[in-house]
């Protein structure tokens, strides 16, 4: 048999029109710059807004008596501390081995729905795992490929989102279920960019015109259609973990600095065990910033050393940050290592120094009011 045809976003035609340049992400083609290039993409975003297509993350619906039991249950974090209406970080993890299988947004609707937004490669997986474990009455329905999602993200995102009929203002990490030209969108205050902002969650019939219409209120506050090249760069500012690099089934919440996200009171959820066996022992090796003091620009793979003979491990993320203009990353280090201390990265087979750092590296807005 043949490879898999990449799937596409229902605003695919939109992207060429707009002379974006395209890369495989998680099974999807999606933009990853257009020809305004990344760095300004990224500094629209900090300065005042851009949108972002992402609608190659999952969308699954958790529905049927016992949905929100059932996902307090399995995934890490305590849905129990939150209300109808508000949104939740949280993780899927191994039970066996308490490695990160998938981290997500769930949207608590009310007790027997539950909104998951997965990212595209782990959709599939985590679905499984969800049904594998589902009473009879519970439904696990995939929406993945039926539903568009679209970031805007800025500073004045409020003002593109108002000017198109969209509800704002309502408080971080919650959503409000609205009409838009007689469809529903669901309008988040989540992001993953660091600055304040909204995902919405649209049909694919819809999803072309509202894409226009927010495009075209945007353009006079100089707001910019974004790429994953610049969502990279702002996550990475921000030290979020991308699953595949930073996370992974290898990798723990412990070790990645998750460990805000589990109900460690919880009676139960997938790893609890073997988790809090590690939390108690504490992990041997932690994810950690990387600063440049010098030109150097770290990427994914390059080996970090405490000495020239000294092997720590690999750069799990890095980039150059436009912000900061130096090269920023992060990489799982042994917890034996100062957190403070200097570091190598073999970049090209020459040693760049960088210190250790504890990210965000940058200030944002993303929480504010």
């Amino acid at each position: 048999m043949g490879e898999s045809v990449p799937l596409q976003s229902p605003l695919h035609d939109r992207h060429v029109a707009l002379g974006a340049k395209f890369a495989d992400f998680g099974g999807w083609t999606m933009p990853l710059e257009y020809p305004s290039g990344t760095v300004a993409e990224h500094s629209a975003v900090r300065s005042t807004v851009g949108i972002f297509d992402v609608s190659h993350l999952g969308k699954a619906l958790v529905t049927g008596p016992g949905a929100a039991e059932l996902i307090n249950a399995t995934l890490s974090n305590d849905l129990g501390k939150i209300q109808p209406g508000k949104a939740q970080y949280t993780l899927c993890c191994d039970d066996a081995t308490g490695g990160i299988v998938d981290d997500l947004i769930a949207y608590y609707q009310d007790d027997q729905h539950v909104l998951l937004v997965p990212n595209a490669a782990n959709t599939a997986e985590v679905l499984r795992r969800l049904r594998d474990q589902a009473p009879d009455d519970v439904q696990v329905l995939d929406h993945h490929t039926t539903y568009a999602v679209m970031a805007v993200q800025g500073t004045r995102s409020d003002e593109v989102l108002s000017a198109v009929g969209l509800p704002v203002g309502h408080d971080y990490m919650s959503f409000v279920e609205a009409d838009w030209n007689g469809s529903g969108v669901v309008v988040c205050r989540t992001g993953y960019t660091g600055e304040r902002g909204y995902e919405l969650i649209c049909h694919n019939d819809v999803a072309g015109e509202l894409w226009d219409r927010l495009l075209e209120a945007g353009e006079p506050l100089g707001m910019l259609p974004c790429g994953l090249g610049a969502r990279d760069t702002l996550r990475t500012e921000m030290g979020y973990p991308l699953h595949g690099n930073d996370i992974s089934l290898d990798v723990t919440p412990n070790e990645a600095r998750l460990g805000w996200a589990v109900g460690w009171k919880k009676e139960a959820f997938w790893g609890r065990e073997v988790l809090l066996k590690e939390k108690e022992e504490g992990p041997k090796r932690v994810l950690r910033g990387l600063v440049a003091t010098g030109r150097g620009i770290p990427r994914p793979g390059m080996s970090v050393t405490l000495t020239q003979d000294v092997p720590l491990g690999d750069v799990t993320s890095g980039t150059f940050s436009p912000t900061l203009r130096k090269g920023i990353g992060m990489a799982l280090i042994p917890t034996s290592v100062d957190p403070d201390a200097e570091v190598g990265v073999d970049i090209r087979g020459r040693r760049e120094i960088f210190q250790l750092a504890r990210p965000p590296f940058v200030d944002t807005s993303v929480r504010e009011a």
